[in-house]
């Protein structure tokens, strides 16, 4: 009998890399043959078709076009799952910035609306794909799970508020809960607004790399596949009503990182172009991934350089998929 998983949010960036690579046999520890995955995507912005295009016809794959916050159409789909991931938010900083109400409707209310409906038709379990921005910046050492959190931006804010509901369920309705936070994720088909596509696409055009402030802003970065492994991993290993830190363990400064894809461009740094400061920008984050090295998951072979190569080459290859995105004119920082 085939296990069937609503993923919601599965057009997007992270969603639709996990559903390639549970559907193409390349998860580690979580094999698709047996597996229905229901996609509900509201397709904003940075849900896209096409990058699900090649798996759209596989018989283990449904598409549902439809908002998160729609409790009707939630419930017919929550009533046929047994497990649901969810992915569906808003998640970039500078637009939380300049309009905080929809990302507290879909990331708080959306998830509420989930829940609700998980907790009604006793899903098997939930996990909550979340963010390390939730523990705000951190000058020293790292975040565990059992860090405070002290979220700096409206998009952190949201995500802290929809990780707050999906613990009260657990402890309130002994809902079976799971919340992973990774770091920021980097990989094919992530929309050209966030750091690393922007910054490769505008450098194969030659165009300016805007890097905020001095380019002193530390981030760790995880390869999207690995973060997919990790959130698969724990479906099947982790333990309900735990949080679950999902690092990658490279830390970077966004100056070392920017002359990291021009190096791989063989492009000059005279591209990189010093902007002012976005309101509220967190300095670190660094996770501490104990928890789940210790549940027994390992990210993948090969190091950071070798990954963000891999990167660039997919967003070389397919420029078509991101000149569409970049034509709507849009002010991307």
């Amino acid at each position: 009998m085939k296990k069937t998983i609503l993923v919601t949010g599965g057009s997007g960036f992270i969603g639709s890399n996990f559903i390639r690579f549970i559907l193409n046999g390349r998860h580690r520890y979580f094999r698709g043959k047996d597996i229905r995955l229901i996609n509900l995507d509201k397709l904003t912005y940075s849900g896209n078709p096409y990058n699900l295009k090649d798996i759209a016809k596989d018989a283990r794959y449904d598409f549902v076009k439809g908002d998160i916050t729609d409790r009707s159409l939630v419930d017919k789909l929550v009533k046929k799952c047994s497990i649901i991931i969810n992915f569906a938010a808003e998640s970039h900083v500078d637009r939380s910035i300049r309009d905080p109400f929809i990302f507290v409707k879909t990331n708080i209310l959306g998830t509420q609306v989930l829940l609700d409906s998980a907790r009604l038709h006793k899903t098997k379990l939930f996990v909550h794909i979340s963010t390390d921005e939730v523990y705000g910046s951190i000058e020293k050492g790292y975040t565990d799970e059992s860090s405070n959190l002290r979220p700096n931006s409206p998009y952190a804010a949201s995500k802290t508020g929809a990780d707050l509901l999906a613990r009260s369920y657990f402890i309130t309705y002994k809902m079976p809960v799971i919340i992973t936070r990774s770091s920021n994720n980097f990989g094919p088909y992530q929309y050209p607004e966030k750091m690393i596509p922007l910054f490769i696409t505008n450098a194969v055009d030659d165009q300016p790399l805007p890097v905020y402030a001095d380019g002193s802003n530390v981030r760790d970065w995880i390869y999207v596949e690995d973060n997919c492994d990790a959130i698969g991993y724990v479906v099947k290993n982790g333990a309900p009503g735990e949080v679950y830190n999902i690092g990658g363990g490279n830390e970077l400064k966004n100056l070392e990182l920017t002359k990291k894809i021009l190096k791989i461009l063989g492009k000059t740094e005279k591209l990189i172009k010093f902007v002012k400061d976005r309101p509220g920008h967190d300095k670190r984050y660094a996770l501490d991934s104990y928890k789940l090295y210790k549940l027994g998951w390992r990210p993948s072979a090969g190091g950071f350089d070798d990954k963000l190569r891999k990167t660039v080459q997919w967003y070389e290859e397919n420029r078509a998929w991101w000149e569409k995105l970049k034509k709507k004119k849009e002010k991307f920082w």
